[in-house]
């Protein structure tokens, strides 16, 4: 259990670092001076001074970011003082932007950048993530691919009865129970079967179908046993279930199951898949405020927690410890492996979704004002009008302070969720 979650936790420090270097790499290619590279929050636990970057990691894994000096402009030419709190926040953060450029290198400063260079810059994080999640979403499919059923036994059990056996190797089966035909005639795990009753089989759907078509009369079995063939010949039983409805179900069975095996998947089917996961973590991002008022009654109101809930970055640990610490019965080796994978994308695709939203401190307020701007210079030059100017971003800050705000409140939320009311996987 502790190495999933140690693999997740890399996972996501991993990716968080790449989403800041993300912005980073194009800021200075732009000439931008970047001051600050860290991962994490809160206190500095390592820092190295490079050049002009001081790089370090702080206490807090919860994320991490760059210092691009000069996000926001001075205050545009014949702009009146206000008084008031909003005002004040605004003026602060345009005085601490002002303070961080040294003398000389005004032109250095992220607000003079293009509207499309600050597009490339604010957007290099969160497409950063997504080809993170693309090239983890093609190991999974192409490197392992999908689980299917093979014609390999998994389990042959000794007995049949109306509920799972439990009889092992060696014992007589109990009063309810008749010999299981596949174990009886020595079929065991891990032979592979290859025809039925003559009729060649490619795929375990055939293998019922067959036996089907033999009702209970003998038939032929032909499979491999560490690569020789071999042949056994069998009746099948009828076998009745009551299920807890007291409906009854009557099937021919001869006691095998499948095993699982890893089938790869052609590069051309990971686009889909990955507009697919994109889509579906849109979709819940847009109902996050339901979300999360539904995962704050799983806390307060007693309510359970559904298969769809969001999960902090605690329940995501906790699953990745389920996941590497749960025997799956019938899974192909390496499963887990897979599963945190395609859990590793799935968090990559969530942080590029999520920093889209068009809200500072989000990367997406940031590039909506960078349309924005865009937009006023265009706009301006149809008109054969001077030039606007930067897009005044700081009038935003209090916008990044109640945004900042509502981010502790719902990781709060779901980290006490996945504390008291976990979700689980199996």
């Amino acid at each position: 259990m502790v190495l999933g979650i140690i693999v997740i936790v890399i996972g996501i420090l991993v990716s968080i670092a790449l989403h800041e270097v993300g912005h980073m790499v194009p800021a200075k290619k732009f000439g931008v001076r970047v001051s600050q590279y860290f991962v994490g929050f809160g206190p500095t636990v390592w820092s190295r001074q490079k050049g002009e970057t001081e790089y370090g990691i702080k206490a807090i894994p919860l994320g991490g970011f760059v210092r691009l000096i000069g996000m926001y402009p001075p205050a545009p030419a014949g702009t009146k003082p206000r008084s008031g709190r909003m005002s004040d926040l605004v003026e602060d953060a345009r005085q601490a932007s002002a303070e961080e450029i040294l003398p000389g290198q005004e032109p250095r400063a992220f607000y003079n950048l293009s509207a499309p260079k600050k597009l490339i810059v604010m957007l290099g994080g969160p497409v950063m993530n997504l080809l993170i999640a693309i090239v983890l979403i093609a190991i999974v499919q192409v490197g392992f691919g999908q689980q299917v059923v093979s014609t390999t036994i998994d389990s042959a059990v000794p007995c049949l009865g109306a509920t799972v056996s439990t009889t092992r190797e060696g014992e007589a089966c109990g009063p309810d129970e008749i010999a299981a035909p596949a174990y009886a005639a020595g079929l065991r795990s891990g032979d592979k079967i290859t025809a039925v009753d003559g009729r060649a089989v490619a795929s375990w759907d055939e293998i019922p179908d067959a036996l089907a078509a033999a009702g209970t009369a003998p038939v032929t079995v032909d499979f491999e046993r560490e690569g020789q063939p071999q042949q056994v010949t069998l009746t099948p039983v009828t076998v009745t279930s009551v299920a807890n409805d007291g409906t009854s179900t009557t099937r021919t069975q001869i006691g095998i199951a499948p095993a699982y095996e890893w089938q790869s998947e052609p590069l051309s089917t990971v686009p889909s898949s990955v507009w697919t996961q994109v889509t579906m973590t849109a979709d819940v991002v847009l109902q996050l405020p339901v979300k999360v008022y539904d995962t704050a009654r799983a806390v307060w109101g007693g309510q359970e927690r559904g298969d769809d809930a969001v999960l902090s970055v605690v329940g995501v640990g906790r699953l990745a410890g389920e996941i590497t610490a749960t025997d799956i019965p019938g899974a192909p080796a390496n499963t887990s492996w897979v599963i945190l994978l395609q859990l590793l994308a799935s968090l990559n695709i969530a942080l590029f979704v999520f920093n889209l939203i068009p809200l500072v401190p989000l990367d997406g307020g940031h590039v909506a004002g960078a349309i924005y701007e865009g937009a006023r210079r265009q706009i301006a030059r149809w008109r054969r009008r001077p030039s606007p100017g930067p897009a005044d971003t700081a009038k935003m800050v209090p916008v990044a302070y109640g945004m900042f705000a509502a981010l502790i409140v719902m990781a709060a939320i779901m980290i006490t969720a996945d504390i008291v009311a976990p979700v689980s996987i199996f």
